[in-house]
C-alpha cells in the first residue's frame, strides 16, 4: 500500500489548525492508501504547536515539527518535507484555501505515472485589489526572470519520491519551492483549482510582506538584476557619448558657456544609477556571504 504524505507549513493557524487535522482525517481515513499528516510549526507566538499536539493526541497519523523560531514558509516546506516518509508528498496550506478533496486528484495523477502534479490556481479567491495587483506584478517578474511561468503558481501541488529526494538536495541555504520544485523536471502535469475562503484567522502576507519576499526571492534564483546593471552601464555609456558629441559641436560653434542645468542633471542621474548598481552588487554580495557562513535552513526545537 502507498504512503501519502501530507506537509503543512503552520505560522499562528491556531484557530484553523484543529478543523484542517479534522477535514484531512475525514478525507484520506479509508482510502485505498495509507497517509501521514506533518504539520510544521514555522515559529508560531499563539498556540498553535499546543493545537498540534491535541491533534496527535489521539492518532498515530499526524506529525509535528517546531521551529526554534520563525524561518519563512519555505523553510518549513523543506523541513516537512525532510521529515516525510511517503511514497510522494503533497504540500498544501494549514488554511485550507488549497481545497483538500483535489489531493485524491493529484493521487489519481501520480497512480498513472506523473511524478509531479502542480497546482494551478483558476481564481486567487477574495483579495483586496492593491494585494491582487501585487501579486500579479510579483509573479510577472518572477516568471521573466527565472524563465518558468508562475502567474498561476501555488505551493500546492504533489511531489514523488524522487522529486522530493532531488528537491532536498540542492545546497542553497534561501530556497525559493515554487521556483525550485519547477526546475527539478520529472514528469509533469496540472490540475487547475479555485481558491477557498479562509475560515478563521487572518492571512499572513501583507503587501509590505509580499514585496519583501518577491525582492528576496528574485535576487536569490535569478541574475537577471546584475544584468540589468550592465545595461543600465551601456545605457549611460551611449548617453555619455550622444552629450560629449553635442558638447564638441557647441564648443566649436562657440555655443559652449551654457549647459549647467545639464552638468546637473547629467551628475543626478549618473549617481543614481550608481547608487543603485552598487545596492543590487551589495545584496548579491549579501547573499553569497550567507550561503558562504552555511547555516542550517531552520531548527527544530522539538518534533515527534
Amino acid at each position: 500500500m502507498s504512503l501519502l504524505s501530507v506537509v503543512i507549513p503552520a505560522y499562528n493557524e491556531q484557530a484553523m489548525l484543529p478543523k484542517t487535522a479534522a477535514v484531512m482525517t475525514s478525507l484520506l481515513s479509508g482510502q485505498h492508501f495509507s497517509y501521514e499528516l506533518i504539520f510544521v510549526d514555522d515559529g508560531s507566538t499563539d498556540g498553535t504547536w499546543e493545537e498540534i499536539r491535541k491533534a496527535a493526541s489521539s492518532t498515530d497519523t499526524i506529525h509535528g515539527v517546531h521551529f526554534s523560531r520563525n524561518f519563512g514558509k519555505d523553510a518549513a516546506i523543506c523541513a516537512g518535507l525532510a521529515h516525510a516518509k511517503g511514497d510522494c508528498c503533497v504540500v498544501m496550506d494549514c488554511d485550507l484555501q488549497h481545497p483538500p478533496e483535489t489531493i485524491l486528484e493529484m493521487m489519481a495523477l501520480w497512480e498513472q505515472g506523473y511524478e509531479v502534479v502542480e497546482g494551478v490556481k483558476h481564481s486567487r479567491g477574495k483579495e483586496n485589489l492593491l494585494y491582487k495587483a501585487s501579486a500579479g506584478v510579483f509573479y510577472r517578474i518572477m516568471t521573466f526572470a527565472t524563465g518558468i511561468d508562475m502567474r498561476r503558481a501555488s505551493d500546492f501541488k504533489l511531489m514523488d519520491r524522487k522529486a522530493v529526494k532531488a528537491l532536498l538536495a540542492m545546497p542553497e541555504r534561501k530556497g525559493f519551492f515554487r521556483a525550485q520544485s519547477a526546475w527539478i523536471g520529472f514528469r509533469t502535469t496540472s490540475i487547475g483549482f479555485d481558491v477557498q475562503q479562509r475560515e478563521a484567522g487572518t492571512s499572513k502576507w501583507s503587501t509590505i510582506s509580499l514585496i519583501r519576499y518577491a525582492l528576496t526571492n528574485i535576487l536569490s534564483y535569478s541574475t537577471i538584476p546584475m544584468q540589468a546593471v550592465t545595461f543600465a552601464g551601456i545605457f549611460v555609456f551611449l548617453i555619455g557619448i550622444i552629450l560629449s558629441i553635442q558638447t564638441l559641436i557647441h564648443y566649436f560653434s562657440g555655443k559652449s558657456v551654457e549647459g549647467f542645468t545639464t552638468v546637473i542633471l547629467l551628475l543626478l542621474f549618473l549617481g543614481s544609477v550608481i547608487m543603485v548598481s552598487l545596492g543590487i552588487i551589495g545584496y548579491y554580495i549579501a547573499q553569497i556571504y550567507q550561503e558562504v557562513q552555511r547555516r542550517p535552513r531552520y531548527i527544530i526545537s522539538e518534533q515527534f
